[in-house]
């Protein structure tokens, strides 16, 4: 299923695999121009073609959500124009007990899941603004429903989903005066490579069994809740979505 997104200019982050990838795609092939955002450069061209060949419009931006952005938002602003769809989903999953002590762990979390939003948000402010004056302008987060719930050895990881639910909902009493939705999307059990990059044996065995266990999402699925959600009128705000497996509990 595709959606009306015709003449919007979105910025998709960690667009290189799962979500991002899935979004970058939807929104595409529902007419917007797609700015794929994410560090590994070769993906992003593998996905800008693959765009292209459908007949969509999309350009590979290889940038850090940590990093200076100045100069990847105006290559975006370049080709494409204004930016008013923005969906921060670049995040980093890595789970240990906290009696590990993992602070490269935790501030890697911290910084990607975190102040890479903000540094993102930040750059594309004024053009969500002015975007939101007359036409739709969209803000989603990616969030995850470890925002609300407790799991083992993911205490860092949630803390920062949960920061990110949390100044989701704040930027929307900021945001949405001036036209700008904000919509915080919160996966549940999804099959995707985030949760590849932990070192800790016991830990993946336990996620192994969790999505034997229960059919997780798939990346696909969210796609579809961002889309949606961004292709509403625009004086409708879908604020807060919880996506889940329906086995899950």
């Amino acid at each position: 299923m595709t959606y009306d997104l015709t003449n919007r200019t979105a910025v998709v982050t960690g667009a290189a695999s799962g979500i991002g990838e899935e979004t970058a795609l939807l929104l595409a092939r529902s007419g917007a121009k797609v700015a794929l955002l994410a560090r590994r450069a070769d993906r992003l061209a593998d996905l800008a073609a693959k765009i292209t060949a459908e007949g969509g419009r999309a350009l590979a931006v290889a940038a850090d959500v940590t990093a200076d952005l100045s100069e990847a938002a105006a290559t975006i602003r370049d080709a494409f124009g204004r930016v008013d769809l923005l969906v921060n989903n670049a995040g980093v999953m890595l789970a240990n007990p906290i009696t590990e002590g993992r602070s490269d762990e935790w501030s890697r979390m911290i910084d990607t899941n975190i102040s890479g939003l903000l540094n993102v948000t930040r750059v594309f402010t004024e053009d969500l603004v002015a975007a939101g004056v007359d036409g739709p302008a969209d803000l989603v987060n990616i969030s995850s429903i470890g925002a609300h719930l407790t799991f083992p050895n993911y205490a860092v990881y949630t803390a920062t989903k949960a920061a990110v639910t949390h100044l989701s909902a704040n930027l929307r009493t900021e945001f949405g005066p001036l036209g700008v939705r904000v919509t915080t999307v919160e996966p549940g059990l999804t099959g995707t490579e985030l949760g590849t990059h932990m070192d800790n044996p016991e830990v993946d065995a336990h996620l192994a069994r969790w999505l034997a266990a229960v059919e997780p999402l798939a990346a696909a699925d969210l796609a579809d809740a961002v889309a949606y959600a961004t292709s509403r009128a625009r004086h409708v705000n879908l604020s807060h979505l919880v996506v889940q497996p329906t086995a899950q509990v």
